[in-house]
């Protein structure tokens, strides 16, 4: 019984640890009041405007980087122009970046709902 319940144990362990969501998955409040959804897709994070005048729209599509760095495309959905884009998590804050040409860039950040 002993030996059943350990292997038990760690099957439901191993499920646990896989099914751990990134620090970056859930919902944000974008800066001008919009929910974002980033949820992992095909091996990297995908953006999705959930509420807003653009609810329904993805807005970008990022890959972990290491620590808490992230690194991909965000696409402005008010003009549909997409930015090579890098985010930075802090906590419950995510700082999100959107540069052309790596000279004129523009920044958000975002909170955790």
């Amino acid at each position: 019984m002993l030996k059943t319940f350990g292997v038990a144990a760690l099957a439901a362990l191993m499920v646990t640890g896989a099914a751990a969501a990134d620090p970056i998955e859930g919902r944000w409040r974008t800066e001008p009041g919009a929910i974002a959804q980033i949820a992992s897709c095909g091996g990297s994070f995908c953006v999705k405007l959930v509420s807003g005048k653009h609810s329904g729209k993805q807005i970008g599509t990022m890959s972990a980087q290491g620590g808490n760095s992230y690194k991909g495309t965000i696409t402005d959905p008010t003009n549909d122009k997409t930015y090579k884009g890098d985010v930075t998590l802090s906590g419950n804050s995510l700082k999100m970046r959107g540069c052309v040409m790596a000279v004129i860039c523009r920044s958000q950040n975002w909170k955790r709902m």
